[in-house]
């Protein structure tokens, strides 16, 4: 099973990579009067990261507050 593992992380990578290649044009993206200037493939990758980000936080804050209207002590996640 390690194996598996190891190769769909391999394949995300490589598909990662082409993606990088592929998209290398620069462009401008503006947010509240800050604009950042990078290649096309950095600004894809950094919107997922900030997703995964924002929905992992978002789901801590939910288990946290249904953890607490339950009556469970917030530190306990089981």
């Amino acid at each position: 099973m390690r194996w598996v593992y190891s190769g769909i992380v391999a394949l995300l990578i490589a598909l990662l990579v082409l993606l990088a290649l592929q998209n290398l044009e620069s462009v401008t993206v503006a947010f509240l009067g800050f604009s950042v200037h990078a290649p096309l493939a950095i600004v894809i990758i950094g919107i997922y990261a900030l997703g995964m980000l924002t929905g992992s936080g978002l789901m801590w804050l939910i288990r946290r507050s249904l953890a607490g209207a339950r009556g469970r002590p917030q530190g306990m996640d089981h």
